[in-house]
């Protein structure tokens, strides 16, 4: 589980700044002529989506979730900023119960 997390966590964060890259530099870029930035961040970030929606289906089905959160996870990547809202989301709703629900009990030393 704990291996789901983290994967999920770093393929939200790298997607999000991708993305954000993107949206704030690449396309005002190409709108002033220069189409190489947004070509070629736009074929990065589509790349690193499919591997985010992979790890996020991944993480959804170990958690078990609901449809609902399952779509809200996997569109998060599509708009910018929204991955880092919706991971946030998810581990405090969803991630941090199940971590704490698998806590191995401590055995007191003697």
């Amino acid at each position: 589980m704990k291996a789901a997390v983290l994967r999920y966590r770093v393929m939200a964060y790298v997607t999000g700044v991708v993305l954000i890259i993107l949206c704030f530099v690449g396309i005002p870029l190409q709108i002033a002529g220069y189409p190489a930035v947004a070509n070629d961040v736009g074929v990065l970030h589509g790349i690193l989506y499919i591997i985010y929606l992979v790890c996020a289906w991944q993480l959804a089905r170990r958690l078990q979730l609901a449809a609902k959160p399952t779509v809200i996870m996997l569109l998060a990547g599509t708009v910018p900023i929204m991955t880092f809202i919706v991971e946030r989301w998810v581990t405090r709703r969803f991630i941090d119960p199940a971590l704490a629900g698998q806590a191995q009990p401590t055995v007191p030393v003697r």
